[in-house]
């Protein structure tokens, strides 16, 4: 077994399919200019097969209990329940980056607020199905 810290798993890789009718080319705008992730790959293939790999920084696992989510939806979006599966990107400036991501097409969900955890959280709903999370982090890495 690999010590804290030094796990077998490489990357983690979020898939999201974009739905048949949905503008492709619109949810990636959204997600490479709106929200600022850079393309890392591309590919086609026949039949107009295409994925389009974004890169967003580091990322983690997060595993929450129910009471956990409970919590972090009160908090978070005054009660209004999250999806199983929702994405949490931190920003430098979670206030400018949710209005970006509305203004961008997103829905809003809850408007940023402070947590007791120290950040700075809004919640929207974002093309491609995907809850997001916008997240700054108040504390400096020595505070936190």
């Amino acid at each position: 077994m690999a010590a804290q810290g030094e796990g077998r798993v490489r990357q983690l890789r979020l898939v999201a399919s974009v739905p048949e009718g949905e503008d492709f080319e619109a949810t990636l705008a959204f997600y490479r200019d709106v929200l600022g992730m850079p393309v890392q790959e591309s590919y086609e293939a026949e039949g107009d097969a295409r994925v389009v790999i974004l890169d967003a920084g580091r990322a983690t696992l997060e595993l929450s209990n129910a009471a956990q989510v409970r919590f972090i939806d009160r908090v978070e979006a005054e009660g209004k329940p999250s999806a199983a599966l929702r994405v949490a990107l931190e920003v430098d400036d979670s206030v400018a980056a949710t209005d970006e991501a509305v203004a961008g097409g997103a829905e809003l969900v809850a408007e940023a607020r402070e947590t007791p955890w120290r950040s700075m959280n809004s919640r929207l709903n974002g093309p491609a199905g995907l809850q997001l999370t916008l997240f700054q982090e108040l504390d400096g890495p020595d505070e936190a």
